[in-house]
Formats: structure tokens, sequence, C-alpha cells
């Protein structure tokens, strides 16, 4: 049973305003996926699985795995609009992805033990794949499943807006999870429930989902009774399901258990154009301290 990452891949970034998935951050054009895949290998993890969209396979090869596709498993899932029961017609239109449940069942025919499972243009940093390798090493429980999340003052950017899940959590485990919109206004951080729109203010040390889960095997039945639900509902040209509503739902049947843990490290990310320049500035700073390699695949 070998641990994988999974990094999810084929959205698009709409208000980045391009595939920010493949933008390089890193002194010799590295993508943030380049050192999710770079954390990941120094924890022991030698399995990694793209979730992509399958026009865009090519470049993924020549120009981002073939760096360490010697060091590392490969493999490819698709997410895509055809993978649907064929009772459903989505409208003409659409061609925006159905969210990140349906993303995660595209690889689970390539999943066999525990997984960590990750935004593409997220960096996470180190201690968050610390504390994944030690949790899949000791919980035995299949629907136990762990979230690593971070303060909100550390997940924000100053550029504008930020969805994030806001994580309410008892003794270690998770008891709600709810995506929300933040923004910072006049220093208060003000969060809008994206379902409910009811709008609460947050204080800048509440934790906060980035989408770092380890989950396992076990989660694929839930998420695909979930999804063959939420397909056969009226859909729209942004309708989506998302895999934290669906954790969270569970979580409120007390069919699975979600663990917490915090991240010691910096996170990064890239929401906006104008978050580039920090990102980089950031990440080189790293570098010169030593925590990341100049080039990370030698």
């Amino acid at each position: 049973m070998e641990k994988t990452l999974v990094i999810l891949a084929a959205g698009m970034g709409s208000r980045f305003g391009g595939l920010k998935q493949i933008e390089p951050v890193g002194p010799n054009q590295e993508i943030i996926a380049d050192y999710s895949v770079y954390d990941a290998y120094k924890v022991g993890i030698r399995k990694v699985i793209f979730v992509i969209r399958e026009e865009h396979l090519d470049y993924f090869k020549e120009h981002i795995t073939s760096k360490y596709q010697d060091k590392m498993d490969i493999e490819f899932a698709f997410q895509s609009l055809k993978n649907i029961p064929e009772d459903v017609h989505l409208p003409k239109e659409r061609t925006k992805m159905l969210g990140t449940a349906h993303a995660l069942l595209a690889c689970r025919d390539l999943v066999d033990g525990p997984f960590i499972m990750i935004n593409s243009d997220d960096f996470y940093g180190q201690s968050a794949y610390i504390l994944a390798s030690k949790f899949m090493e000791e919980s035995k429980d299949p629907y136990e499943y762990l979230t690593v999340d971070y303060p909100f003052y550390l997940a924000k950017s100053d550029s504008g807006k930020v969805n994030r899940g806001i994580v309410k959590a008892q003794d270690g485990y998770v008891e709600d999870i709810n995506e929300c919109s933040i923004e910072e206004v006049d220093g208060i951080f003000l969060a809008e429930n994206k379902k409910t729109k009811a709008k609460e203010i947050i204080p800048k040390d509440q934790m906060v989902s980035l989408n770092f889960f380890v989950l396992k095997p076990s989660i694929f039945k839930i998420v695909d009774e979930a999804f063959n639900k939420f397909i056969h509902e009226k859909q729209t040209l942004d309708s989506e399901l998302i895999l934290t509503d669906v954790l969270k739902d569970n979580i409120k049947k007390k069919q699975i258990k979600f663990k917490e843990e915090a991240s010691t490290s910096s996170w990064l990310g890239v929401t906006y154009k104008e978050d580039l320049k920090i990102f980089k500035d950031k990440l080189r700073k790293m570098i010169e301290e030593g925590e990341y390699p100049r080039k990370l695949w030698k």
C-alpha cells in the first residue's frame, strides 16, 4: 500500500487570468507543483498522480514531469465534462469543470493506499508533508482522514478576495467546515458563506482549509454516491460539487472522522496576477536561507 500524492490541476485560474498551474515561479522555471512533488519526495512518497485536462498531457510530460520522471512513479488522470452518466446532459456552453469531488473521482483506479490530495496552485511547505506522512503511518481507521490547515493571516492575498474553508474543530477533529469568500476591509477579515451568504468577522488566526487532505480509498465510494446525486440535479454553467462539502456532510453523519493538524510552514499562493511577484520574492528568500535548493532536481 504505497503512499501517493494526488495533485488537482484541471481547473483554470479565472481570477489569475490564465492557467496558473503552469506559471513559472522558481529560478529554473519551476512551477508550484514541482515544489509540492519535491516536498512529498523528501518524506518518502514515490508516486504522484496529476489530475489534468487531457489536452494538457503533452505539455505536462515535456515541460513538467520530465524533470523527475526517473525519481517518481508518475501517472495522469483526466477530468472531463464527458465523464458523467449517460442520462445527464450539461448545458452546451459549459466549459468549467464540475468541481474538486469530480476531479478526485478521476483517479480512483490509480490509488490503492493512503494519499495526499492537494491543489496544484498552492505552495504548502515542508511541515504539511511531514504531518501527512506521520498520519499515514499511524492512522489505521479506514474512515479517518486528515486536513492540514493554516491560520488565515498566512493564507490571504493582499490583492483581493480569496475562497477558503473555515474550519471549526474540537479536540483535534473537525466538526464543521464551510467554504467562504473572505476579504480584508479596513483591517477586519470579513467572511461570506458561499451557500447561505451569511457574513461574519473572523479573527486573523482563524484556521482555514486550503485543500491539503490526507485521504484513504474509502473516500471514493463516499464521493461517488455524493456526485451521482449532485449530477442528477439541475446543472448550470457553473454548478460544481466541492470535496469539502462532501466531507462536511459525512462528518455530520458521523461516517468519517476528520483530524486537523496545523502547519508551521509558510503557505504561498497565486490567486491574482499581482500575487506573483510577492510569491517569487518569498520563495527566493527561502532558497537563500537554504529551505530549498536552487535547482530542485539534479
